[in-house]
């Protein structure tokens, strides 16, 4: 081991670029040499201002990102074989290559520590990456609301000597991926080509009716982005408000109504008084059954006061839950997702005013909520509208938000049930 050394690299780039299809090895030639070009060092290297550019990052993030791929030579020179020796790790490497790569990134005071501070850098990134931060002061203000639950998830469990703060070790850093999968999918794809849409770079477009105060929805846009970490690509192009419980009152019967018209999977979203905001996504539509139904697509979440994403743990099937009209006790009525009837890991019942979440083997997620027992606060659900399938119609119902059901719930009103739950 004494005379053991590291590779030089130039070994390390002939071994990088067999990574690469022969193909592949002149796109990033083409790359690097029109980015070069643009950097005005003869073809030779890439400067960080060009680098920065093209890839879209900027701040903090950008510079350690930019330290990373030069292999921290701290010249302000990224050469081809750097590119490809970067490339080649963060592209084609082994799901814990790829993972150390990031966590070094993340690191971006770059002392070989992890810190609080270093996240919330990334955080920052985040913020004027893809929200595109010019923003007002509230709306700034709910991003640090955000961020702060984020970070809240994360874990600081390694000791450093000298320091009364922990830091965090890449097996923290991991589980922060797994609860946060849009920041690892954000993370993850930073060096892509930003012509392309880029994982964790999307946020959905939220569809609901003109008349409608954006203030008084549960989904902010930055929570809409946390859950579509969870979601495929294509998943995460557009959602439509289906139903709020400021609209339509605690009618189960309207709320059955829409939710059941919707053939494409859906998000509900439930704020109870206690301020808890917590939910699921139901890859299956909502239909009447006397028992769990659904599939492994399925998961539950937490927006507030921690942010994470569960997904089924494959110990049961019981994914989704959906009882309407049953007279047992042991089928209660209401919708729901994992643990067992009246043990769920979540739950609403048919009144809409109250539900519990247990811990559960399902997903391996904690009680959601403060406490087992909760009051319900407000309640959404929308619709995830795939533009991939069913000629993006998927997720969406005729006409508005309010035109839908307007009629029923005029109805409703005649016959004193709009507020009424079965």
């Amino acid at each position: 081991m004494g005379n053991t050394q590291a590779p030089s690299s130039s070994h390390r780039f002939v071994m990088a670029s067999r990574a690469f299809t022969p193909q592949e090895v002149e796109d990033l030639n083409s790359l690097f040499e029109s980015l070069a070009a643009q950097s005005r060092s003869n073809s030779k290297y890439i400067s960080p201002s060009v680098f920065e550019a093209y890839y879209g990052i900027c701040g903090p993030l950008a510079f350690r990102l930019f330290e990373v791929v030069t292999q921290n030579r701290k010249d302000d020179m990224l050469t081809f074989e750097d590119l490809v020796i970067a490339k080649a790790v963060y592209e084609k490497g082994t799901r814990n290559e790829i993972e150390d790569f990031i966590y070094d990134i993340c690191d971006v005071n770059g002392d070989g520590i992890l810190l609080r501070c270093d996240l919330e850098a990334v955080l920052d990134s985040i913020r004027d990456t893809v929200f595109h931060h010019k923003c007002s002061q509230s709306s700034l203000s709910t991003y640090q609301v955000v961020m702060e639950v984020f970070l809240s998830t994360a874990n600081f469990s390694q000791k450093v000597e000298g320091m009364s703060e922990n830091s965090m070790s890449l097996d923290d850093f991991r589980n922060w991926c797994n609860l946060i999968p849009s920041a690892r999918k954000y993370l993850g794809s930073l060096l892509m080509p930003p012509d392309l849409d880029r994982p964790g770079f999307q946020v959905p477009q939220l569809l609901y009716p003109e008349n409608t105060n954006p203030d008084v929805l549960i989904l902010q846009k930055e929570y809409a982005w946390h859950i579509a970490g969870g979601l495929s690509q294509m998943e995460t192009e557009k959602w439509n408000l289906l139903y709020h419980s400021a609209i339509y009152g605690r009618s189960f019967t309207t709320f059955m109504g829409i939710i059941s018209r919707v053939k494409g999977p859906t998000i509900l979203v439930v704020k109870d008084i206690d301020g808890y905001i917590h939910g699921g996504y139901a890859s299956q539509p909502w239909e009447r059954h006397g028992d769990f139904y659904g599939d492994m697509k399925s998961f539950v979440f937490q927006l507030y006061p921690q942010a994470y994403i569960l997904r089924p743990s494959g110990a049961n099937n019981n994914l989704q839950w959906c009882a309407m009209h049953f007279s047992s006790d042991s089928i209660p009525n209401g919708i729901g997702f994992g643990g067992r009837a009246n043990h769920f890991g979540l739950f609403l019942s048919a009144n809409l005013d109250k539900g519990h979440s247990f811990a559960c083997t399902t997903f391996n997620s904690p009680c959601l909520s403060k406490t087992n027992h909760f009051v319900v606060d407000v309640i959404e659900c929308w619709g995830v509208i795939s533009e991939g399938s069913n000629n993006g119609k998927t997720g969406i119902v005729e006409g508005t938000v309010l035109e839908r059901f307007q009629e029923d719930h005029n109805m409703l009103k005649m016959v004193g049930l709009a507020n009424a739950s079965e």
